[in-house]
């Protein structure tokens, strides 16, 4: 895996968050994004890493859509609790 270049910036709260549920299952950035694709949301893979990089804001659509495929409640993307499930 490679280590981010740049330091994570403040335009959303959740893009720690989800590279957190999406390096516990596993799951690449491409595979996150075909899963996005699937359930309506078309995101670039510079979108995801800027995202991911808390350098670009997060919809209301987006959210929804990450938590359902990461399988966590919104309210922990937004870190309003503690607990991943």
């Amino acid at each position: 895996m490679r280590k981010r270049k740049l330091a994570l910036g403040d335009r959303n709260l959740v893009g720690a968050r989800v590279t957190q549920a999406r390096l516990a299952r596993g799951m690449k950035q491409t595979e996150l994004l075909a899963q996005l694709q699937l359930a309506g949301v078309d995101l670039s893979v510079p979108a995801l890493s800027l995202l991911e990089g808390q350098k670009r804001p997060v919809s209301d659509m987006e959210l929804c859509a990450l938590a359902d495929i990461l399988k966590v409640s919104p309210d922990w993307l937004l870190g309003r609790t503690e607990e991943m499930g």
